[in-house]
């Protein structure tokens, strides 16, 4: 018999999985990997993955990449930064993966956005901007409205 006031298995793994995911959002540029984020929470690396897509849509990783390119490109709107250096102060390895899944996220190379979104948020707020460019994935689009002729 469980004691009144412990909380659910459910919601201690809401809880550990909420922690995982601010840890991805305070420490994105640091080497972080399933394994660790696991470790940090007392859960297995398969665990983690299964709960955490269940709860957040997404995989760790995946959610780990979303949150780099997201700083990704509010660097490149500031544009004092090359690409590749962008690449590293966000703590992605390897600019050809950090490039494709830029380009898989926001639907074109950095180099391009980087054209694009300075011309287009000129004179924006960041606070704005940020929301405004922020990168959509395919299953997040809004689905087209359907014809009712």
């Amino acid at each position: 018999m469980t004691h009144p006031s412990a909380p659910a298995p459910h919601l201690r793994d809401l809880a550990r999985l909420r922690r995982v995911r601010d840890r991805i959002d305070r420490e994105y540029a640091q080497p972080l990997n399933v394994e660790a984020l696991a470790r940090g929470v007392a859960m297995s690396a398969g665990h983690l993955s299964r709960q955490f897509r269940a709860a957040y849509g997404e995989s760790p990783y995946s959610y780990l990449m979303t949150r780099r390119i997201e700083r990704a490109m509010a660097l490149l709107r500031r544009g004092d930064l090359s690409v590749t250096e962008i690449c590293f102060t966000v703590g992605c390895a390897s600019l050809g993966t950090f490039s494709t899944r830029f380009t898989e996220l926001v639907g074109v190379p950095p180099s391009v956005y980087r054209q694009q979104a300075t011309q287009a948020t000129a004179g924006m707020p960041a606070c704005v901007a940020r929301q405004v460019t922020r990168p959509i994935r395919n299953r997040e689009a809004p689905a087209p409205e359907p014809d009712v002729a």
